[in-house]
């Protein structure tokens, strides 16, 4: 069984790792390309910039935020693969447009066509990969599981940021619209549902076994079974009416307290990134004149060191101290670092601040874990729809807080 679901995730994983390399692959550019396009001199800082970055984390949070829960709710009815298709076809042409010409017109055709697609597409793959996963992997693997898909993509990002390093401007977007390609027609191609029902018993029965045996006197308790399996009829209402993705999301929270849990901690988590990253990179070239190798080279250092720390750290250490323990220092390690980002004195600071990394990465991680434990194989989509949802709406609110204090 575990030789059977490693190679049905083997294709899963190709794909979440071109997705991944093309998205990473322009993340180090995309700073110059805006300022370039924007700016009237490279030596400002350019508020202008940082608005619109702003504006997209805005508007793109508040499409997500509608979208993910239907996205989720839909690949439980009609599967994972083809929920996959659409975002993975949409995603190839706002790196396609930057391809071509990078001023302005072209910056702000790809800046509209990349805020409407990724209403739909931002997300969407990650959050349909821990899907599959969750509904393919059962019990205390899943979370060393999303530890192995979290560290692919970091694999991804170490491999997209170093190709980044080297490529020119033109050939970067270029190679990420022709990744995005290859993956889509690599997951029609390859990717299998191979969900059945005999597989959703032995996860149901996985899944208890695996709550009661803990040796985490705190996990006992929280992770004890599905919350759903005591109440078949709310499942069946869920599944076989016409409800809405809304009302599916309100069901699932209202029969557990620790879904709840996990969705705060993940609106505070994800606040705190979003809210960072949509100016860190400003405050960098402002402050210290960073450019696209300085942005490079400390991308490809973090990505390095979380993906280590994802595929062999994390699933030692659940298995040593526990899931809620993972999470706890995950999220203190988290705290520090932006602490110590916050009062940066000097361009070595980001740097050194890569040693909290390892402990960082395993967040999210820790959260899609916990919250998978919660439902059934069914449900698994509605779940991490959720946690994408209420991303996605942290997202949203971070801008309004981060870019009027980094814009000025």
């Amino acid at each position: 069984m575990e030789e059977y679901r490693l190679g049905e995730l083997r294709h899963l994983l190709t794909t979440v790792f071109l997705s991944g390399f093309s998205e990473f692959l322009v993340k180090p550019v995309m700073t110059d390309v805006t300022v370039a396009a924007v700016c009237s001199g490279l030596n400002e800082t350019c508020s202008l910039a940082v608005y619109l970055t702003g504006v997209e984390q805005v508007t793109v949070g508040l499409g997500t935020m509608v979208m993910m829960p239907v996205i989720g709710n839909l690949s439980d009815r009609y599967g994972i693969k083809t929920l996959l298709t659409l975002p993975m076809c949409l995603s190839i042409l706002p790196p396609a447009i930057l391809a071509y010409r990078r001023d302005t017109n072209f910056f702000y055709a790809f800046y509209i066509t990349k805020i409407l697609f990724d209403m739909v597409c931002q997300g969407t793959v990650d959050c349909l990969a821990h899907a599959y996963v969750a509904k393919n992997v059962c019990g205390r693997k899943r979370i060393s599981m999303f530890g192995v898909l979290a560290g692919v993509r970091s694999i991804s990002g170490v491999c997209a940021t170093f190709s980044a390093r080297l490529l020119p401007i033109a050939s970067i977007f270029q190679v990420a619209a022709i990744s995005f390609f290859f993956g889509l027609v690599y997951m029609r191609v390859f990717l299998k549902e191979r969900l059945h029902d005999d597989d959703e018993d032995d996860c149901d029965e996985d899944d208890n076994t695996s709550g009661r045996n803990h040796h985490d006197g705190g996990d006992l308790t929280m992770l004890a079974e599905p919350i759903l399996r005591d109440a078949p009829t709310k499942i069946h209402i869920v599944l076989n009416t016409k409800y809405s993705s809304l009302k599916d999301m309100v069901s699932l929270i209202k029969n557990s307290t620790i879904l709840v849990q996990t969705l705060v901690v993940t609106f505070f988590a994800t606040f705190a990134q979003s809210g960072m990253q949509s100016a860190f990179l400003y405050f960098l070239k402002a402050r210290f004149g960073f450019n696209k190798n300085d942005f490079a080279e400390l991308i490809l250092l973090v990505t390095i060191i979380g993906s280590i720390s994802q595929l062999f750290i994390l699933p030692k250490l659940v298995s040593a101290i526990g899931e809620r323990r993972v999470l706890s220092t995950g999220l203190l390690m988290d705290s520090v670092n932006a602490a110590c980002l916050s009062v940066s004195w000097s361009a070595w600071v980001p740097y050194a601040t890569t040693v909290l990394v390892p402990v960082t990465m395993f967040v999210m991680p820790s959260v899609c874990g916990i919250a998978s434990r919660q439902v059934g194989p069914g449900e698994q989509g509605k779940v991490q729809g959720c946690i994408s949802g209420v991303k996605s709406f942290s997202g949203v609110v971070a801008p309004f807080i981060y870019s009027p204090l980094t814009g000025t």
